[in-house]
């Protein structure tokens, strides 16, 4: 399986047959600055988090040019299938989703979620994080935007994922201290990968306080890998 940053919040997953694009914001995307046609190459889903501008991003784009299916709420779903998006799968919070290649489960985030569309401001549903469990590979665990809440330790015991995406950027969302303070209380990740941080300038420049306090949580015993990827890096799983 391999996972490859594109940039804040977006990720390309790539497990057996199904090819997985995660909150896609490329166009538009100051720190973006790959081939986005390679990018969205042979996408089978389109997995949105919520409907911040930021993180639908090319949803409908992709929908369109590839045949992906966009699976994500049911408001945010309807949204994008009356824009022209010709396959949705939608769900919702605690609901798990049969994609064939994977299962996505959804979780909840404290976020908020909505878009102004024709001038009008639109309710596009809860906020989630997204759980994808493979029929090869390790389970990933995509935390969406969101602050910390206890009930993260039942999705750890839930769905036990191994990989976490996790925002770190702070202000919008959790703060890098904080996010190492989920990942060691909740978590037995074996792998983290930070995201939501650098892209603009209200947002954490670098994940450097992330990684600082996860070595903290790892002298105490938590022994997790922190892995930063340059945008476009592939990590092998």
């Amino acid at each position: 399986m391999n996972v490859i940053w594109l940039g804040h919040s977006a990720f390309r997953i790539e497990t057996g047959d199904a090819v997985i694009l995660i909150d896609p914001f490329l166009t538009g995307n100051p720190k973006f600055t790959g081939d986005k046609d390679k990018a969205i190459a042979g996408a089978t889903h389109v997995v949105l988090t919520h409907g911040h501008d930021d993180h639908i991003g090319d949803a409908l784009e992709i929908a369109v040019r590839t045949g992906a299916e966009v699976v994500s709420n049911y408001e945010i779903c309807m949204h994008l299938h009356g824009q022209g998006a010709p396959a949705i799968n939608p769900g919702n919070t605690g609901g798990t989703i049969d994609c064939g290649a994977f299962h996505l489960s959804f979780t909840q985030a404290l976020h908020s979620s909505g878009t102004v569309f024709n001038g009008q401001s639109v309710y596009l549903g809860s906020p989630n994080g997204i759980v994808i469990s493979p029929k090869d590979g390790p389970t990933v665990f995509h935390m969406g935007d969101t602050d910390i809440f206890s009930d993260m330790a039942l999705v750890a015991d839930i769905y036990a994922p191994k990989i976490g995406l996790v925002p770190v950027g702070d202000r919008f969302t959790m703060s890098g201290k904080t996010a190492a303070l989920a990942v060691a209380r909740f978590f037995r990740f074996e792998t983290v990968v930070p995201c939501h941080y650098g892209t603009f300038d209200l947002l954490s420049a670098d994940p450097s306080e992330f990684v600082t306090a996860m070595a903290g949580q790892n002298m105490a015993g938590q022994k997790t890998r922190i892995a930063a990827p340059a945008i476009g890096e592939a990590l092998v799983f």
